[in-house]
């Protein structure tokens, strides 16, 4: 039987980034995958829906070439490539994982991983021991009782980002990050799009005025939009599918060639042996302390199967900090309230903290500021006006509770608000930090200026 330090059970952005740090740190160290080096993310989530929206991107920028001063002629999509270019960037992701395996001199065990006591692991027949197992097993698309997934009319984003054939509508039940984000795809490709979304606005976590200005962008492009709705059955037994969807205003029957269930994830936590080695989970989650420690010595868990944010950055943070305090060092309990989340479509989102609304429940006293971008001479040259950058400080002691952005491009600002709140920074260090002109993150600074009556640019 192998022994080894560590084991590592699943290979996604939680799990082949804690083998690696686990390596750099000295332990002799094995990762355990069932499929594809990387995950989900890697594979089917992250990384290849970029590629699908970048070509998305460079798309409408063809079709709107003449507000460039440009012409194009005749300028169409080829579906089956669109598709084929993200599977290609995926698949030379997965072989960079496969590369940096063997750079750190971690071994690869291919097959389905089950829990044993005792500290082991078998894998297809064959056991494994560790002196600590971390399960980073990760998660999948969710499915509703009234939205069974049958993969050819009713389906999951994985069947999303394959479809041999682009349908002429979709409907998208689900307006998370998820659902956006292939909504946006589609609807840039020509299909007609409809979203339904149960809570009162789309992207529900989301500061509220992002919300109803992404959902003004997203009618804009010929979205339809439907909140306060839910779908109550499918009838697939026609060409297309028939969705009944519950309203205010009663019910009604939407049409469309495919349905993309978007309704959030379940986590990959059956049949890996947890019952058997004991360890205790709630509500389809692993339970585990600031360590990421099970009740069950020697086995951790990290990622979408603890109670933490499902996202990608979030499972290797989890993971880094957990393999540093296997390994005896001084580590800090990983600070949930200053977790950056992003969403791709078009416009872009991106927040970290608090939301206007929650900090106003719990209490604090505000300074507000925001900045459009239609005030910013980058995006105005871009021809991207549409969006904001909103902060939210506490008036008291100027602390930086909150930063919501939605406009082009946003997803790669929010980490100077993450890095910000990081360092405690207040709001006159941030007018102080010089930003460079003419550039799309200049906004965070007049939206500052604006908390405190200093803006220039408005």
């Amino acid at each position: 039987m192998s022994k080894y330090d560590i084991i590592v059970l699943g290979s996604g952005p939680g799990g082949y980034v804690t083998a690696i740090r686990a390596s750099q740190l000295g332990f002799k160290t094995a990762i355990v995958e069932k499929e594809s080096l990387g995950g989900v993310c890697l594979n089917w989530g992250c990384i290849p829906t970029k590629a699908l929206l970048k070509s998305a991107q460079v798309f409408e920028y063809l079709k709107h070439a003449e507000d460039y001063g440009l012409k194009v002629e005749g300028a169409d999509k080829d579906f089956d490539a669109v598709v084929k270019r993200s599977r290609g960037v995926a698949e030379g992701m997965s072989k960079g994982v496969q590369f940096l395996m063997k750079k750190n001199k971690i071994d690869v065990i291919n097959g389905f991983g089950k829990l044993k006591p005792g500290k082991k692991i078998d894998v297809d027949g064959t056991e494994y021991s560790a002196d600590n197992i971390i399960i980073a097993t990760g998660a999948r698309s969710r499915e509703l009782p009234s939205l069974p997934q049958d993969g050819k009319k009713v389906i999951g984003y994985r069947e999303a980002m394959t479809l041999k054939e682009q349908p002429k509508s979709m409907i998208v039940v689900g307006s998370g990050a998820i659902g956006c984000e292939f909504g946006s795809f589609y609807n840039s490709m020509g299909t007609k799009v409809t979203i339904v979304e149960f809570m009162p606005n789309v992207v529900p976590v989301e500061d509220e005025e992002v919300s109803k200005q992404f959902e003004r962008s997203l009618k804009k492009t010929g979205i339809k939009i439907m909140t306060n709705s839910s779908v109550e059955s499918v009838d697939t037994s026609g060409e297309g599918v028939v969705a009944t969807v519950k309203t205010a205003k009663g019910e009604e029957k939407l049409q469309a060639d495919i349905i993309l269930s978007a309704v959030g994830i379940k986590t990959n936590i059956e049949g890996i042996g947890l019952e058997d080695v004991g360890i205790i989970t709630d509500k389809d989650k692993v339970i585990v302390n600031d360590w990421y420690q099970t009740n069950m010595p020697g086995y951790y868990a990290i990622g979408d199967i603890t109670p933490g944010p499902a996202l990608a950055h979030v499972a290797s943070a989890e993971g880094i900090l957990c393999v540093e305090k296997i390994a005896g060092m001084h580590v800090e309990k990983l600070d949930y309230g200053n977790i950056p989340g992003c969403t791709y479509a078009s416009p872009e989102i991106a927040s970290v903290g608090m939301t206007e609304k929650q900090a106003k429940e719990a209490g604090y006293e505000l300074k507000i500021g925001k900045f459009p971008f239609s005030a910013s001479g980058k995006a105005s040259a871009s021809g991207n006006k549409d969006g904001f950058v909103k902060v939210i400080f506490d008036a008291k002691y100027g602390e930086w509770l909150g930063c919501h952005m939605i406009g082009a491009g946003v997803t790669d600002m929010i980490a100077e608000a993450v890095l910000g709140r990081k360092l405690e920074t207040t709001g006159h260090e941030v007018l102080k930090a010089i930003h460079p002109h003419p550039t799309m993150s200049e906004a965070v600074m007049e939206a500052v200026a604006a908390a405190y009556d200093e803006v220039i640019h408005l």
